[in-house]
């Protein structure tokens, strides 16, 4: 594992670069939820744990819920995705 700390994008930043955030079925386990972060341009940024983001976010049901959880994935875009 590495020791590297993570840097994450200002919020305005990742706010301007995401243009999607879609759950899918992981690839690798078709009994996993995650996040599939895209760029505008419809690229594949990062992704992130479905259980997880539930667990911290604690979404309420409905658009409300999807909100709450955009807001907290656009808090939390890697920087290494602009090397991308």
């Amino acid at each position: 594992m590495s020791n590297e700390e993570i840097r994450f994008l200002p919020f305005d930043e990742a706010s301007q670069l995401v243009g999607a955030i879609q759950e899918e079925e992981d690839v690798d386990d078709p009994d996993h939820r995650i996040f599939t972060v895209y760029s505008k341009d419809d690229r594949e940024l990062c992704w992130f744990d479905f259980d997880e983001v539930v667990k911290d976010v604690k979404p309420v049901k409905g658009d409300k819920g999807r909100e709450q959880v955009t807001e907290y994935i656009l808090h939390r875009i890697p920087d290494w995705v602009l090397d991308l």
